[in-house]
């Protein structure tokens, strides 16, 4: 039986994966049989040729030697990161034409022939002489050949294989986005999720354990745990309070080899804040609070504060405040300053020392803002008393009046008593209070008695001049006479008869001698300065000492008086 050789590839027994691998070619066999793969020890396996097989005449068996190649390769292995001080073996290369006599020349080319990979030409042994990485590269494909060394001619074809480059668990995993920043509502139900870490491995997550991480927490504890498998952080504790703590930094382990002893490990930070609800109502720091108040106080101007504390933040911890009896509430508003959160108190009357000394404010401070799942901490308010005690001011004097009206009549003597005016001093002392005019815009014709109030005139007065007078009147407090009052007084001054009528004369009365007897030729008015309730009424005559002119008459007409004329023209006196 004449045959071709199989060139074998052998790994050595010690590798991670021991694996025999073959390089097979065809046998070209003579004579009858029957021809079937055969195994080789370990995981190698040499393929075969089949053979067509033909009867011939004298019942022998012939058989036809047709090649047919299939050729069946396992992987080479070698371990990365191999640190040892001699190049790491990683199989042989062996043909059946091999007959040790040194005439069989082994050729590799491909990657990393001749560079990473070496191969023993006489023997076949391939060698890896760097260490390998495989997360850089995780396999190498190559080309094997046998070459008779007389005729230079290949014994076989050339064949690929691989080299894979083994695994080992030289990569702790990573948290490549870490340190992370979260937060949770505090109060949350245990179980609640609050963030989720991802490790990375760079080991092979094929083969074994290297790259399975499991989760565990390192720091953080009881507050927080970790799902093994997912790495979720959840909350591990009820009740938690962002008022008693508000930060907590986690600390989150990531281990390699399903967590085994000799895993590789990696860790990250994860700080965790707990976010506010409204789980605490508003607070007066004491129950009862004074304010002082002066009576001088002006009406919509703020005159106090109080303030209630509330610990959450934001919109939980807005407050109103209300004023909740009437006594306050009359007299006094409240509201809310949305930067302090301090309840402003404002005045909405006058106050008065003299009528009322103090007064009492109930004062409310209300979570506008409630969250229904924590309504069983409440009630989300508080109540104050507030006392105010209204301060004595020394006010200036206080008229009785705002304006005075007087009157007296013209030409009474000097010192006739117009009328009087009266002030008080407002204050509970009660300080005696002095009058003066004010001389600025009023001649000197009336004075005022500084103890009494008392206006009398200086001057004879004429109404036809003057018929009225304004004058400014003060008062002050002799115990603090810069604290004055002002008020007006309007002095009338009433007529009395004390003007004649007057009858112009400046006109001469022209008549014509042809007039006829008893017609007008004049009118007569006469005029008085006096002041006449019912008007002016006057009656005319001629002068008594003038003789009697039969030429003329006067004649009433409801007060004015006709001029007739009877005879020639004369002269007339009135």
């Amino acid at each position: 039986m004449q045959s071709l050789s199989t060139m074998r590839i052998l790994v050595p027994t010690s590798c991670l994966c021991p694996v025999l691998l073959c390089l097979c070619v065809l046998e070209r066999s003579y004579g009858s049989g029957h021809h079937a793969i055969s195994k080789l020890p370990g995981r190698n396996h040499s393929l075969t040729h089949s053979h067509n097989q033909t009867r011939g005449p004298n019942g022998e068996t012939e058989v036809h030697h047709r090649p047919k190649r299939g050729w069946i390769w396992n992987q080479f292995f070698v371990l990365e990161e191999h640190i040892g001080p001699d190049a790491q073996y990683v199989g042989k290369l062996h043909s059946n034409s091999d007959k040790g006599d040194g005439s069989v020349r082994y050729i590799l080319s491909g990657e990393g022939a001749g560079t990473i990979f070496i191969i023993d030409e006489s023997t076949g042994d391939i060698h890896a002489t760097k260490s390998l990485d495989r997360e850089k590269k995780t396999h190498y494909v190559l080309h094997a050949q046998a070459i008779d060394r007389n005729t230079n001619k290949p014994l076989e074809p050339e064949s690929e294989f691989i080299i894979k480059v083994q695994d080992i668990n030289d990569n702790a995993p990573k948290f490549p986005d870490g340190p992370f920043d979260t937060s949770v509502a505090e109060m949350s139900e245990v179980g609640t999720s609050v963030f989720q870490v991802t490790a990375t491995d760079a080991d092979d997550p094929t083969y074994g354990n290297s790259a399975r991480v499991v989760y565990s927490i390192l720091q953080g504890q009881p507050y927080f745990s970790v799902d093994p498998k997912t790495g979720i952080i959840r909350t591990a504790l009820a009740g938690m309070d962002r008022e008693a703590r508000e930060h907590y930094t986690v600390v989150i382990q990531a281990k390699d080899m399903a967590g085994q002893v000799g895993g590789l490990s990696g860790s990250t930070t994860v700080n965790i804040t707990l976010t506010d609800v409204n789980d605490n109502p508003p607070n007066f720091p004491q129950k009862n609070y004074q304010l002082y108040v002066p009576e001088s106080a002006q009406v919509g101007k703020p005159v106090g504060k109080i303030r209630a504390t509330d610990e959450d933040l934001g919109i939980n911890a807005e407050i109103k405040y209300s004023i909740m009896n009437s006594e306050g509430a009359t007299t006094f508003s409240i509201h809310t300053d949305r930067d302090t959160r301090e309840g402003i108190i404002s005045l909405k009357k006058p106050l008065n020392f003299e009528k009322k000394k103090s007064y009492t404010l109930h004062i409310e401070a209300v979570n506008p803002h409630l969250d229904p799942r924590f309504s069983h901490l409440g009630p989300y308010k508080d109540t104050a008393t507030l006392k105010i005690t209204v301060g004595d001011v020394d006010e200036p004097p206080v008229f009785s009046m705002d304006h005075y009206i007087l009157d007296v009549y013209e030409n009474s003597p000097v010192g006739t008593e117009v009328g009087s005016v009266t002030a008080h001093d407002p204050d509970s002392k009660n300080s005696p209070i002095r009058y003066f005019i004010d001389r600025r815009n009023e001649d000197s014709y009336f004075s005022i008695e500084a103890d009494s109030g008392m206006i009398r005139t200086t001057q004879v007065l004429d109404r036809e001049k003057t018929p009225w007078h304004n004058l400014s009147v003060s008062a002050s407090e002799v115990d603090n006479p810069s604290f004055l009052s002002h008020v007006p007084v309007t002095v009338q001054v009433l007529d009395k008869n004390d003007n004649p009528p007057e009858i112009p004369t400046d006109e001469d009365i022209i008549v014509c001698e042809s007039i006829r007897p008893g017609q007008v030729i004049q009118t007569i008015s006469a005029v008085d300065k006096d002041d006449f309730a019912n008007g002016q009424h006057f009656s005319f005559s001629l002068p008594s000492w003038m003789p009697i002119n039969p030429n003329f008459t006067l004649k009433d007409n409801g007060g004015i008086y006709l001029l007739h004329q009877h005879l020639h023209t004369h002269s007339l006196v009135f």
